[in-house]
């Protein structure tokens, strides 16, 4: 991944994984990587709904699923300084928002929501 070429998105425009596309990888590794990616996303709040679709095939990953995950990874190295700076404030408000694509999911029409909390205005 070092010498990749940094992506300027964290997945292509209109992806829609599926369920049994390309082969099979290692599910251990696929885990590892997707677990550190749901990690780094609380702090790197834009790459949150691509870690959420790659998650959803964490049970058995193929390679476009996997390929999917590298293209999180060249974006995050396209990045390197964003994120989310918790800085002091005066007041602990908590302002929440929300959003949902139902169905969406074109394998099983599952549906897709994401939210954020915003605590003390970070």
């Amino acid at each position: 991944m070092l010498g990749c070429k940094p992506a300027g998105t964290p997945l292509e425009p209109n992806t829609h994984l599926k369920g049994q596309e390309g082969d099979p990888v290692d599910k251990g590794s696929y885990q590892r990587l997707v677990g550190r990616l749901i990690y780094l996303s609380h702090t790197r709040p834009n790459i949150t709904f691509a870690v959420s679709m790659v998650s959803q095939y964490m049970h058995d990953p193929h390679s476009t699923h996997l390929e999917a995950v590298y293209r999180i990874l060249r974006y995050l190295k396209s990045a390197p300084g964003r994120g989310i700076l918790f800085s002091k404030h005066g007041h602990w408000r908590v302002d929440c928002f929300t959003d949902a694509d139902w169905a969406g999911c074109p394998d099983d029409r599952r549906s897709t929501s994401g939210y954020c909390t915003f605590v003390g205005g970070n």
